[in-house]
């Protein structure tokens, strides 16, 4: 199967949790329906990318990369790959690049998309993201690794995170429900 057939397979297969996930998910399934290249870096105005934020073992920590061009605080993610077979595999290879764990143990079904534009991906213009998230898990006391990506990758508690970002804050909320957190 291409990776553009099983992101299309795994978005229409996921149950998004509230009704604003849910545009998200008919809006990227309507993506790719329209462009057959909508996976790869190449479509413009708009692609899909895909990361995982990273959980610490007992979910009170999460793992955030300072983005060497942003220049934010976010979960580790990028662009798609043709050697990806999955969007799980890209965002479980873009974790491990970006934070050095090579141990992620990464969920098979996403946890939260995001549209989101970037300024700075293609010299044609601003491009959207259609972001899909998962969820990975860290072992205890593991230490990430700086990439050439990032100026920083550092754990955080959840809660004191460097950013309040709506869409962050929802993300680690969505990814501390799904395994168990309470007051999550």
């Amino acid at each position: 199967m291409s990776l553009h057939a099983e992101a299309a397979a795994t978005l229409r297969g996921w149950h998004a949790p509230d009704a604003g996930q849910e545009r998200l998910r008919a809006a990227y399934v309507d993506h790719l329906a329209a462009h057959p290249d909508g996976e790869q870096r190449a479509c413009f105005p708009a692609h899909l990318t895909a990361g995982a934020l990273v959980l610490s073992h007992d979910g009170d920590h999460v793992l955030l990369n300072l983005h060497r061009k942003a220049r934010r605080w976010f979960h580790f993610g990028g662009h798609l790959e043709t050697g990806d077979a999955t969007l799980r595999d890209a965002g479980r290879r873009e974790a491990v690049e970006e934070s050095g764990l090579p141990d992620l143990v990464v969920d098979p079904d996403p946890v939260h998309l995001s549209r989101h534009r970037v300024d700075f991906c293609d010299p044609r213009g601003p491009v959207d993201h259609l972001d899909v998230r998962f969820l990975a898990r860290a072992a205890a006391g593991v230490e990430p690794v700086v990439s050439d990506e990032s100026l920083d990758v550092r754990w955080w508690p959840v809660a004191a995170l460097p950013t309040e970002e709506q869409d962050m804050v929802e993300l680690i909320g969505l990814a501390r429900q799904r395994v168990g957190v309470p007051g999550s």
